[in-house]
């Protein structure tokens, strides 16, 4: 199979303008934002870079909850247990742990911070179960939009301290590369300088600039819009990882995409994102019939619908090829129309512009593309393994979930590890272990591949790295990207003339092309099925593959898979 080799930085007109902060957070959903503002009194200036406006990214979206064990009859210990088994092997108990146990506390500073959630008659915070929890420990806002809510209330702390010297936001920004400073004899790049970002004409900055400084914070969310169909926002490309990879830094558990196993089925040309019937709907009793009209969940797992999520997904695909059909049949019929309007509203609201009422027929659901437990490679302060350089939220790669997500704990994930992120920045400043170094730039080509080749890589990462996967498959693809590669617009020693004006396009397409490559070189290196990962032609787990991918650019660009214990 081809191994890619991938350009070590994008091409790009010089930076324009330049500012200097302690700290720079790419990112503006529940981690970016949780880190800026611990990082704003830590600090003397930090500054907050989002692709969109303010309130954007996949947090919004997030109709689940968020879980954690505030229920005096549940404990972090049983909630550990549940992630380590959703996990499939791969778990980093370390981080579970460190997940379980700080995110009660967190959640409670949500609370204390303006966040609002459902509670029971009592007035405690409502919980309620889902999928892969044997307790009811999940936390939800204005009935299915949490996300939206959290957003809400941080976006709300933040508006408050907006005029604070100390931080500055800059909005419609999209990050380019990872500024590092000088080599070191091996190679490999110096320690992390800043960032370069293009800012679309709003605000007080334009065009393409640069933020110097001795700390980066990526908190850009997940890979959604490598495929062709997902749940997640237009702004999902990858960013964050491909200018992670490119800087010099490990990435890891890149295979593992979680495919959620209801989403709403509108045929096989639609196209974007896509929407999610949250499995908090089986968890108020809901269940997956087949087309027809059969139960099968409970023949494939002890918790039947609340199985985790790879379990659905597996048993739904197994059911569409047994039948033909497209999709199958969530039935939540049981609880009226009226009463699936106030449980879950905006789920109800976005059925109905489908001419579909969730109380009243059976909705048709598939599994789509929906999170990435890989990303760039922490510890258990979100440091990357190039100095300078954290990464927090569905960016990063805690390994806290493993081969597959336990539902509810990317929220959870993202407020813990951010907040950690945020407290070692601010302390290896003031330590002076973090300082301001001067960048230089990376040896090796610089390339773009024309936004038009979007659909053409998504097609690929579809049919290759999808929900099933096999040798053969994965192979076509690795070709296939790799010639889009060589379509690119190269630039360098022999390389085409450049694109007189990148565009956005340009860039984000070239970072949806290196992810997919990565994600494509990890899938047929590991020839097992575990988790989010199904390997047709390898249908079982295999105890020798209970290690993690660990993945990395060389100096030349050239990818390198390395096998690594679940917890070093």
């Amino acid at each position: 199979m081809t191994t890619p080799v991938l350009a070590r930085s994008l091409a790009a007109p010089a930076p324009g303008w330049t500012v200097t902060a302690d700290a720079v957070v790419v990112g503006s959903g529940i981690a970016g934002l949780t880190a800026a503002l611990e990082l704003r009194t830590r600090v003397d200036r930090v500054l907050l870079v989002t692709k969109g406006e303010l309130v954007s990214g996949s947090t919004i979206w997030a109709q689940g909850g968020i879980a954690a064990a505030l229920d005096p009859a549940d404990s972090p210990a049983a909630h550990l247990r549940d992630t380590l088994e959703a996990g499939v092997g791969l778990c980093d108990p370390r981080a579970a742990e460190v997940l379980v146990t700080e995110g009660p506390a967190r959640v409670r500073e949500l609370v204390a911070g303006g966040a609002v959630f459902d509670t029971a008659p009592d007035g405690r915070i409502a919980l309620t179960r889902e999928g892969g929890h044997r307790a009811d420990r999940v936390a939800h806002a204005g009935g299915d939009a949490t996300g939206a809510e959290i957003s809400r209330a941080l976006v709300a702390q933040l508006a408050a301290v907006r005029e604070d010297p100390g931080i500055e936001v800059i909005e419609q920004a999209l990050v380019l590369d990872v500024l590092t400073g000088k080599p070191g004899p091996d190679g490999r790049p110096g320690p992390v300088c800043g960032v370069t970002l293009h800012v679309i004409g709003a605000g007080s900055r334009d065009g393409v600039g640069a933020v110097l400084a001795p700390a980066v914070v990526l908190a850009t969310g997940g890979i959604g819009q490598v495929f062709r169909s997902s749940t997640n926002p237009a702004q999902a490309t990858g960013d964050g990882m491909a200018a992670a990879l490119r800087a010099g830094a490990a990435v890891a558990d890149v295979e593992f995409v979680q495919f959620h196993p209801t989403v709403l089925w509108l045929g096989s040309g639609v196209k974007g994102q896509l929407t999610l019937v949250s499995e908090a709907v089986r968890g108020e009793g809901a269940i997956l019939l087949d087309v027809e009209g059969h139960r099968f969940l409970p023949a494939a797992h002890p918790m039947a619908e609340l199985a985790p999520r790879d379990v659905v997904s597996r048993a739904i695909v197994a059911q569409l090829a047994r039948t033909g059909s497209d999709h199958v049949l969530l039935d939540a019929r049981h609880l009226g129309s009226d009463g699936a309007r106030r449980r879950f509203p905006t789920i109800a609201a976005r059925l109905a512009e489908h001419g579909l009422d969730l109380g009243a027929d059976l909705i048709p659901v598939a599994p789509a593309q929906h999170y990435h437990s890989g990303g760039v490679l922490t510890d258990l302060s979100g440091r990357s393994t190039l100095p300078g350089l954290y990464a927090v939220g569905e960016a990063a790669c805690t390994g806290v979930h493993g081969a597959n997500r336990l539902a509810s704990n990317s929220l959870l994930e993202g407020l813990v590890f951010a907040h950690r992120a945020a407290h070692d920045v601010a302390d290896r400043v003031a330590r002076g272990r973090l300082v301001h170094a001067e960048p230089v730039a990376r040896p090796g080509d610089t390339a773009l591949v024309s936004g038009a080749a979007r659909s053409r890589v998504q097609k690929i990462a579809t049919a290759g790295p999808g929900v099933l996967r096999s040798a053969d498959g994965l192979a076509d693809a690795a070709d296939r990207l790799a010639q889009v590669r060589t379509d690119a617009h190269r630039f360098g020693d022999g390389g085409a003339a450049p694109i007189a004006d990148p565009q956005v396009a340009e860039w984000e397409t070239t970072n949806v092309h290196q992810v997919a490559s990565v994600l494509t070189a990890a899938a047929a290196e590991r020839t097992e099925s575990r988790g989010g990962h199904v390997r047709t032609d390898y249908p079982e787990s295999s105890d020798a593959w209970l290690v993690r991918l660990r993945a990395e650019l060389d100096p030349h660009g050239r990818l390198t898979l390395t096998r690594t214990p679940v917890a070093d």
